[in-house]
């Protein structure tokens, strides 16, 4: 008998001493242990996996939520701003508008004025051209009568 079979004899022999201690169920218990161990470890990373996608969407939707309001408040802000540069604009063109009727009214004022001051002057002098025409021309109380009701009329009518 040689060595290579009385290792094989120590083998089985070993296995079978083994086998009446329940090393066999110990090795598969831990095995069955082990196994249900890495599976909750994988059904764990795979619920984790599906929070985070589920987080990642929710915060993706919330950022895209967030762009769109962020566009709307930039185009709410250049529709206000074109309103109010309109606006500004008619109302600095009311404003000339404005001034240059404020300023045309004032020319025709002085236009007036300088007419009537004119008018008046005219008036000023035929009344004394009158009367010193007529002082000449007339002498007395009817020359006196006369001039005053010449003057009179004249005023009357130049003013």
């Amino acid at each position: 008998m040689d060595a290579e079979f009385w290792v094989a004899v120590a083998f089985v022999l070993f296995m079978v001493v083994l086998g009446y201690f329940g090393v066999h169920r110990t090795l598969i218990d831990t095995l069955d242990k082990r196994r249900a161990r890495i599976k909750a470890e994988l059904d764990e990373a795979r619920r984790l996996r599906e929070e985070a996608e589920k987080l990642l969407a929710d915060y993706q939707r919330k950022q895209d939520e967030a762009q769109q309001e962020a566009q709307a408040i930039v185009a709410g802000a250049k529709a206000e701003a074109e309103s109010m540069a309109a606006e500004a604009e008619a109302k600095l063109v009311e404003f000339v508008a404005r001034r240059t009727r404020m300023a045309e009214t004032k020319i025709a004022q002085a236009e007036e004025q300088a007419l009537a001051d004119v008018r008046s002057a005219a008036a000023e002098a035929a009344v004394n051209a009158a009367e010193r025409i007529l002082a000449q021309a007339a002498h007395g109380k009817v020359a006196e009568s006369l001039i005053a009701q010449g003057i009179e009329d004249v005023e009357k009518k130049l003013n």
